[in-house]
């Protein structure tokens, strides 16, 4: 596959490369942070492009479960497939942090387009879990502290 294909970009988040100027990634690097633009930016977010995303954000306060997880699945899938067009992407899996019930991890699974070499994207999404859910440490204490 030719780097033309790939190309090069400025790196992201914006930075200073050692020589004073714009930092750029190339090849694979550039792919994936491309990537990590696509799905960290919402729809509307961008007044020139406001197509331009993942509507992964408008899940930040649905409830941790497999619905909420299909549905990311498919909001990834859709928004990589329209604005990454150098890699197909095979699988997209979300599974939830065990530790900290506020983190799903989004795990794309692709290839770029004209390579055999898989690859993968792990992606952490924070969720707002809610705080009225029973057994919940902190309302029990504000229950407690209120009354």
């Amino acid at each position: 596959m030719g780097e033309q294909f790939v190309g090069a970009g400025w790196a992201f988040p914006m930075r200073v490369s050692a020589s004073g100027g714009i930092a750029l990634v190339t090849g694979e690097r550039e792919i994936e942070e491309a990537m990590r633009l696509v799905l960290a930016t919402a729809p509307g977010e961008r007044p020139t492009r406001p197509e331009f995303g993942c509507a992964i954000h408008d899940m930040v306060f649905a409830p941790v479960n497999e619905e909420t997880a299909g549905r990311i699945g498919y909001e990834v899938r859709t928004s990589l497939d329209r604005w990454e067009p150098r890699i197909d992407v095979e699988d997209v899996q979300v599974t939830a942090d065990v530790e900290d019930a506020g983190v799903l991890y989004i795990d794309v699974r692709y290839r770029i387009r004209g390579t055999n070499n898989p690859r993968n994207l792990v992606f952490p999404f924070y969720v707002i879990p809610r705080h009225d859910e029973p057994g919940d440490d902190r309302r029990d204490a504000g229950e407690r502290a209120a009354g």
